[in-house]
């Protein structure tokens, strides 16, 4: 599955898989964001993330809980990158999926859950936020790996 956005996130460009899966047409898919199939599942502390990773120009592997039009969802892991100009500036983002581990997934969402657990559990969403994404970065931290290492070998 591909995507392909600006760089505030509006997508400009979904492949035929991304369509068929989703259950969205094109039309109702382009100049929207991409946070359109975002599921309520995903904890803001993994988007949090992806954006701070991508802003900066830098790769990001993340399983990703996505919302179909009809309500279903689908799992992916996302290989999240920045598309660049002559200038080296980024212009937009780009976005591969494939379909997770199994036992990953189980892994995953386990972690997943404990993370919107404490984002909703707190007084505000910032505090929310902060605590789920301190808890994110103990979490994938504890064998002294950064993000990417510990998704690709969870």
């Amino acid at each position: 599955m591909v995507s392909r956005t600006d760089s505030k996130g509006l997508l400009e460009y979904c492949n035929r898989l991304f369509l068929n899966i989703s259950g969205y047409t094109e039309a109702e898919l382009l100049g929207k964001p991409h946070s359109i199939i975002r599921h309520p599942d995903m904890p803001k502390a993994v988007f949090k993330l992806l954006w701070e990773y991508i802003q900066q120009g830098n790769e990001i592997f993340a399983y990703v809980k996505n919302l179909c039009k009809d309500g279903a969802y689908y799992w992916v892991l996302a290989h999240v990158t920045a598309t660049f100009n002559d200038n080296n500036e980024i212009i937009g983002y780009h976005s591969n999926r494939r379909s997770p581990n199994k036992d990953s997934l189980e892994k995953i969402a386990t972690i997943y859950a404990n993370l919107l657990e404490i984002e909703n559990s707190a007084q505000s969403s910032t505090e929310g936020l902060k605590k789920s994404y301190s808890t994110l970065m103990q979490v994938t931290s504890t064998k002294g790996e950064d993000y990417n290492e510990f998704i690709l070998k969870i």
